[in-house]
């Protein structure tokens, strides 16, 4: 398995992360256990979730998926095997949100106790948080790594300029820096990261974990016409994509796949991992059948005239500011 580094970490990943934002909601715990086990068999290590995750479900407070992940570690053992990463800042409810050293502090030992591990590998800011300094934060996740309750940090939805002035803050105090950025990326959604940002990312060595990988499923193939929007959840969420470009998309995708004898989904994913500053998408599965699929993305070679019939079939305007 290739092998990459988080940023200046030394932290070590498999070319695919696993979203856990389906754990215990569209994937229950038994399905959540079969899932998590055929990815560590699979070769790889690194697993993605947050304390917002499932909020959004009625009858749900947050932390849901960390709680099944936790429940995970505690049965299976072996969590020097797995990397860890989750993320705080989004509203939790009561006025628990926000990158303020006192809710830091608080957020993070709600997050051990729910993963039931005395350490996060990589804890990310899930989103910037203007109100709070830069420099009350990252002193902030400076002490946790101190602590050894944090291995590294990372951003979440930072803007070019935001995440430059973070990571000056970090050179100026001398202290940790964000290793990672996650950012939505993929190949229909390549406008918000292509640019000054992706830039930045490889002039500094920040490591990208770009989140909805598949967009949403979209990339997949899954959904082709309205009549199709049913099919999940997120179906409603498609038509934003289903346009004259994401024909196209799908078409040279579905033309690749058969080329090489795959799926769309892995093509998707193997086009991300082929991008400079990209360490690993982030991709979920509600079933052991789709995780197998999504996983063959770390193995398969795309072509320099694959990857250019993607880039052209999903040309997007850069964002020059």
């Amino acid at each position: 398995m290739d092998m990459r580094t988080l940023g200046r970490s030394g932290i070590k990943i498999a070319p695919l992360m696993l979203g856990g934002n389906v754990f215990g909601w569209t994937a229950d715990q038994d399905k959540s256990f079969a899932i998590l086990d055929a990815f560590v068999a699979g070769g790889f290590n690194a697993i993605d979730t947050a304390n917002v995750y499932s909020r959004w479900v009625p009858g749900h407070t947050g932390g849901e998926s960390e709680a099944v992940i936790g429940d995970w570690l505690k049965a299976r053992g072996g969590r020097d095997k797995v990397v860890i990463a989750t993320k705080l800042g989004m509203d939790m409810g009561d006025d628990n949100k926000g990158l303020s050293a006192a809710y830091i502090v608080k957020a993070v030992e709600e997050s051990l106790t729910r993963l039931q591990t005395d350490y996060i590998d990589l804890y990310q800011s899930h989103a910037d948080d203007a109100a709070t300094p830069l420099a009350e934060t990252l002193e902030a996740y400076s002490k946790l790594i101190k602590a050894g309750k944090v291995r590294a940090i990372g951003a979440s939805n930072y803007s070019a300029d935001r995440l430059a002035e973070a990571l000056k803050a970090s050179k100026d105090a001398g202290i940790p820096r964000y290793e990672t950025l996650q950012p939505l990326y993929n190949l229909s959604d390549r406008a918000g990261f292509e640019g000054p940002l992706q830039d930045l990312c490889v002039k500094e060595d920040v490591s990208v974990i770009p989140f909805y990988g598949l967009a949403s499923g979209f990339l997949t193939g899954k959904y082709r016409s309205e009549a199709d929007f049913g099919k999940s959840p997120r179906g409603r969420g498609m038509a934003k994509y289903l346009n004259d470009r994401g024909h196209k998309i799908l078409d040279a995708l579905d033309a690749i796949a058969g080329a090489h004898k795959t799926t769309a989904a892995k093509v998707a994913l193997a086009w991300l991992m082929a991008q400079p500053s990209i360490a690993a998408p982030i991709a979920s599965a509600t079933s052991v059948e789709q995780l197998h699929d999504i996983m063959g993305a770390a193995t398969l070679k795309l072509s320099t005239g694959d990857l250019k019939a993607l880039n052209d079939a999903s040309v997007a305007e850069k964002v020059t500011a």
